[in-house]
């Protein structure tokens, strides 16, 4: 017989090892599911440490009853807020960190904000201080323009929230439409 042929006929009959030690296996299996858990609450107690930090952030504002004509509307995302300028200090204070769908709404007395499966907010037009359009806010990186950053200010914090439009064309008309609105109250005291 050949080598190769020996060689050949030599590795058909090998077969794999049996598995004799399930309990070390299990072991294993069983610590890292118990890894995996520690981690996921250690991100728990992160985000619930953040939210105490930041909970000298007042309630909400909810929208008024008598609603205004509306300027725009909006379907899309809410991807968030954070610190005016710190893209990546997340506020997650009465429920602002929590993704979800939404629907604007632009107004005359300001932004109603109706997040389906979260709390919905109110920005009176007072509080607006400017709209642009970024890439970027915690947690969500687009392409240059994709996200709607609408800047208020609230119980003296100055926030950046993060929306991003079905229809990303509709983002221009956003950002004229806030900053007019911005420009136009500049000599009322805020």
């Amino acid at each position: 017989m050949t080598p190769l042929i020996a060689i050949a006929a030599e590795a058909a009959e090998q077969k794999s090892a049996e598995v004799t030690d399930w309990a070390g296996r299990l072991g294993w299996v069983a610590g890292l599911l118990l890894f995996i858990a520690f981690v996921y609450w250690l991100m728990r107690q992160g985000w619930k440490w953040r939210g105490s930090l930041q909970s000298d952030l007042p309630e909400l504002p909810t929208a008024p009853e008598a609603a205004s004509e509306a300027r725009l509307t909006l379907s899309g995302r809410y991807h968030g807020s954070t610190t005016a300028g710190q893209w990546l200090d997340r506020i997650v204070a009465h429920g602002l960190g929590t993704r979800s769908r939404v629907e604007l709404t632009l107004t005359d007395a300001g932004l109603v904000v109706v997040r389906p499966g979260a709390n919905d907010f109110f920005v009176p037009a007072g509080a607006l201080r400017e709209a642009r359009l970024d890439k970027g806010i915690a947690g969500k990186v687009l392409a240059e323009g994709g996200l709607l950053i609408v800047t208020w200010t609230h119980g003296g914090t100055l926030l950046d929230s993060g929306f991003r439009s079905d229809r990303a064309a509709e983002h221009a008309a956003w950002v004229e439409a806030i900053n007019s609105m911005t420009t136009t109250t500049e000599g009322i005291a805020r």
